[in-house]
């Protein structure tokens, strides 16, 4: 008989390890999903029509809270956990209640989750949320492009509308994010790269992606998210530590993995970390993973007016996820801002209301405000509480051009941010130049 399984995830991993691992498999059947971390992603159906023929119903996904009570109700013989960026304790306190209810707990390794590329694969992964994965992702692409080859960015999944429509999304152009009805999460992985001219793809079915995407590049670059380890098997596996989260590489889920299979290890941020902190990611990798390449970089903050912080009161926006499961109280635009000499940080924590509020409740967060933009209405809310505020200007450090979604009546400036790596440290294209001679091989085998 197969084995009845339920799977944990966030709209991400636990689509993947379906579609690679659970759906073709006639030793076990699917029987419910659960969904946490992201807002208004349960209740839906896995659909019919990415489900295969084995499920022609689909596949409910329900909230994680009634874990206990589906494991009981649907017979549950096993749970398997796939999702990222939460600490070895939580991974184990989930693990106590799948056990208490009777299953057995579950985690998908590279092996069975990994597919193969016929193109060269960088994978850029971190330890967790916020970390500078982002920007290195971008710094991978920018030596590529210079070196005359033509990368493609794959991106960790986020399809938090409907999912057969997003089972590949090819992205080239701002308006490819419009029609998509992106969310702001996506928005601000995406627009970097777009802005940049590189092509981006996501969505639920990675392996038909892979099969566009490398068709029209010679280097796949696997910009991972939510710290989460690779889709695609890498050449080159490059993890973003960040030292002012010292001891996370050995703390959290799957940051760890990541950290100690890395090949490069970049620390990042070395401009903003004590020297103690810093001390402690060299211990870490001297005792989880001392046979890494490790690039040294700072996270280079820079305001596109500096003259419209110097003096002022500032409302600061940051990057969403990095607050929220990410656990920072505050981003690059408070840097950003401190630098700029700022007069004060204008605290919006008060002026929250409905969905943003629930944000503020269910995390630590200091006082900037997160970029939430997973439906109309809270952009709304987002709006409202900026135009409330009282500021003089909003420092924006997400990396979404917030003008282009909704109106602020107040002026406003870019905080943007790059990985520059230090004088004597190998650099991102060094490392590169092993993978991008693979590239240059598989492009004379295929003319």
């Amino acid at each position: 008989m197969s084995r009845r399984v339920l799977i944990m995830g966030a709209a991400g991993r636990d689509f993947h390890n379906f579609n690679v691992f659970y759906r073709d498999s006639a030793e076990h059947e699917v029987v419910a999903f659960t969904a946490t971390q992201i807002p208004f992603i349960s209740g839906r159906l896995y659909p019919p029509e990415l489900a295969g023929p084995r499920y022609p119903a689909g596949i409910a996904i329900h909230p994680e809270d009634e874990l206990d009570r589906l494991i009981r109700e649907l017979a549950v013989d096993e749970v398997v956990f796939s999702y990222s960026d939460v600490s070895h304790q939580q991974v184990m306190h989930v693990a106590s209640r799948v056990m208490t209810a009777g299953a057995s707990f579950v985690l998908l390794g590279p092996r069975d989750t990994m597919l193969a590329a016929r193109v060269p694969v960088v994978a850029v992964c971190a330890v967790r949320t916020g970390s500078g994965k982002s920007q290195t992702a971008r710094r991978v692409t920018e030596a590529a492009r210079a070196a005359g080859h033509t990368p493609v960015v794959v991106r960790h999944p986020m399809p938090y509308g409907d999912l057969a429509a997003q089972r590949v999304q090819r992205f080239a152009t701002y308006a490819d994010l419009a029609a998509a009805d992106v969310t702001v999460e996506e928005r601000e992985e995406y627009e970097p790269h777009l802005a940049a001219g590189t092509v981006v793809y996501a969505g639920v079915d990675y392996q038909a992606i892979l099969g566009q995407a490398q068709a029209e590049c010679d280097l796949l670059v696997w910009d991972g998210g939510n710290n989460d380890f690779p889709f695609y098997r890498p050449d080159l596996w490059l993890t973003v530590a960040d030292p002012l989260r010292a001891g996370h590489e050995s703390t959290y889920h799957p940051g760890e993995l990541n950290f100690r299979a890395a090949d490069v290890l970049v620390v990042n941020k070395i401009d903003s970390a004590s020297a103690e902190q810093l001390a402690q990611i060299e211990a870490a990798i001297s005792r989880l993973n001392p046979g890494a390449v490790v690039v040294r970089a700072r996270s280079e903050v820079r305001l596109d007016d500096p003259g419209l912080v110097a003096g002022r009161r500032v409302l600061v926006i940051e990057d969403g996820p990095t607050l929220t499961h990410g656990g920072m109280k505050f981003g690059a635009g408070v840097v950003a801002a401190q630098r700029g000499g700022a007069a004060a940080i204008v605290d919006p924590r008060e002026l929250a209301t409905g969905t943003i509020a629930d944000v503020y409740r269910a995390y630590d967060i200091g006082p900037v405000l997160p970029a939430m933009g997973y439906s109309a209405g809270q952009l709304r809310e987002l709006e409202q509480m900026i135009n409330a505020a009282d500021a003089d200007t909003v420092v924006i450090a997400t990396p979404v051009d917030l003008a282009r979604l909704i109106t602020i009546a107040k002026p406003a400036v870019r905080a943007r941010y790059d990985l520059v790596e230090e004088p004597g440290s190998p650099t991102v294209a060094d490392v590169l130049k092993p993978v991008l001679a693979l590239g240059l091989r598989w492009r004379n085998r295929s003319v």
